[in-house]
């Protein structure tokens, strides 16, 4: 059974990167007018016994996998019907939640969770697992585009950019070569 009453609690990966984004703008968004959230938002942490007490089937290397969130009632939502369950819940994304009642919204929210659960490693979570064989080719795009924009980018010895201001620059390392 649920400990925390009336509210469900939604699960997630805090040592995952994305997991841990998404955690923090379902806690943030689950903040009602009056200031109590309409769930409980908390990381997985890694104590195999403290989760059991939330659940007593709950194990630690499915939480970390896929995204579970606890009724009130005791039962388990797992991956999009977690996801659809936590946007019906909260104030802020209501509106179209609706929308995961009918089966193909619904298998479409699913889909789209399997994806992004395939996605995690590439992203640098080492507690998500290793990327399938299929994700490969995506692994190197984002890894390509991680080196152009992000810290693994090696700085070239040639100069890309040359100021535009009106202070003269030295020209030693631009200057044509002079002719006898």
């Amino acid at each position: 059974m649920n400990p925390n009453g009336e509210k469900p609690v939604l699960l997630f990966n805090d040592e995952c990167n994305v997991c841990r984004h998404i955690g923090n703008w379902v806690r943030r968004s689950a903040q009602g007018k009056s200031g109590e959230p309409s769930l409980i938002v908390t990381p997985i942490g890694d104590d195999p016994q403290a989760l059991r007490s939330l659940n007593p089937t709950l194990d630690i290397w499915d939480a970390y996998e896929t995204i579970h969130l606890l009724m009130p009632d005791g039962s388990m939502k797992l991956g999009g019907e977690a996801v659809a369950e936590v946007l019906r819940r909260l104030p802020n994304s209501r509106w179209f939640a609706w929308l995961f009642a009918f089966r193909p919204f619904q298998g479409m929210l699913d889909l789209a969770y399997a994806f992004l659960a395939h996605l995690r490693p590439l992203f640098g979570c080492e507690s998500c697992g290793a990327p399938s064989t299929w994700m490969k080719p995506i692994r190197w795009v984002v890894r390509s585009l991680a080196s152009l924009f992000g810290k693994t980018r090696h700085p070239s010895p040639a100069p890309h950019f040359t100021s535009l201001s009106t202070r003269a620059a030295p020209r030693t390392a631009l200057a044509a070569p002079s002719l006898p």
